[in-house]
């Protein structure tokens, strides 16, 4: 099976996009990429391995390149505007028919994205079937940014992260009131390099039951 490429009308432009529809979906992922002005594309090898993974759980799935990103129009707004986009990409994945449970995931910054969309979709009505937070941008989820409440989050934290400090999401695990697991990923870098297998099998389990 291959993904089928095509654009997403967002917010400021179009988003370059890639699908994948399986046989008998029993729900939908939404997949975040990490920080576009350091590199980081929905082409990311942490976001194709989460894409592979919820595919072989029986979803659907969508990746998408925010603003400024790839073919993507628009400029990098590297905060609510990126959230804006992965709304939009979640509109179009929904409107698909028939409609299905909604998985999120996001890697880095893609993490503080789909924890962002989560609480935004959620206060509209929305349900959320699961989050998933892979190395998150913790530092970013600001008041102005709320969690969602009801769904079931999973924090996957590399233990020797070069990129977001291990023990800021730490921290912000600690405090944070709602129900949610942290999974530690030992002698493991940012973009989980040899890790990658790790990963899937902490996350194929969780999305499988």
């Amino acid at each position: 099976m291959r993904e089928t490429a095509f654009f997403i009308d967002g917010p400021v432009g179009q988003l370059e996009a890639l699908y994948l529809q399986v046989p008998d979906a029993r729900g939908v992922a939404l997949i975040c990429h990490p920080n576009p002005v350091q590199g980081g594309t929905m082409l990311n090898k942490v976001v194709s391995t989460l894409q592979r993974t919820a595919r072989d759980a029986g979803l659907n799935t969508l990746r998408f390149n925010y603003r400024g990103t790839g073919a993507s129009a628009g400029s990098h707004d590297m905060g609510s505007g990126e959230v804006d986009d992965a709304r939009a990409a979640t509109a179009w994945l929904l409107g698909q028919q028939p409609p299905l449970p909604l998985t999120l995931l996001g890697f880095s910054f893609g993490g503080f994205v789909a924890a962002s969309l989560a609480g935004r979709l959620e206060a509209a009505g929305q349900a959320v079937e699961r989050l998933f937070m892979v190395a998150p941008a913790v530092m970013r989820l600001g008041a102005e940014h709320p969690l969602p409440e009801r769904c079931p989050i999973t924090v996957i934290q590399p233990q020797s992260d070069e990129v977001v400090e291990p023990q800021k999401v730490y921290d912000w695990s600690q405090a944070l009131a709602l129900p949610h697991e942290l999974l530690k990923v030992a002698e493991c870098g940012h973009f989980f390099h040899g890790k990658l297998t790790d990963l899937k099998d902490l996350v194929l389990p969780r999305l499988s039951n």
